[in-house]
């Protein structure tokens, strides 16, 4: 009787196991500024996110990450930057690192995917910001 009954209680354990990881992030998503798409798929053992297009003007020569604080990459195309890296799943959620070409700030990454929409929560030291961007089409 004892194998039966650790036998049904085996699919218990591995639905608690499953609901525990975190949704899907792959795919192509329009920023919360509807300014880019990002592209969000493995790399490695992790996933990353880099930027596919820029849905703005751009000026001659395209768009600079001209606010990196390394000053050696701030002549180098917005197109292609990595700004989400490493995410691993930690829970309910992907956890990594992130870049924002805006203010050339690092931080830590909470992404977490629901349907159409992916949250990007970035925290530096106690502050934190979360953007919904939206799945691109």
């Amino acid at each position: 009787m004892r194998p039966a009954l650790i036998l049904l209680s085996l699919p218990a354990c591995l639905l608690t196991l499953t609901a525990a990881a975190p949704a899907p992030i792959a795919g192509r998503w329009q920023t919360d500024d509807g300014k880019a798409i990002v592209a969000v798929a493995p790399c490695g053992n992790a996933m990353c996110a880099k930027i596919e297009r820029l849905l703005v003007p751009q000026p001659p020569g395209g768009a600079r990450d001209d606010k990196n604080p390394d000053k050696a990459l701030r002549t180098r195309p917005l197109l292609g930057v990595q700004i989400l890296s490493n995410l691993k799943a930690e829970g309910s959620a992907w956890k990594g690192r992130g870049y924002s070409p805006k203010d050339g700030r690092s931080f830590n990454a909470t992404v977490t995917a629901n349907g159409t929409k992916l949250n990007v929560r970035g925290c530096v030291a106690v502050f934190c910001r979360t953007v919904v961007w939206t799945k691109a089409r």
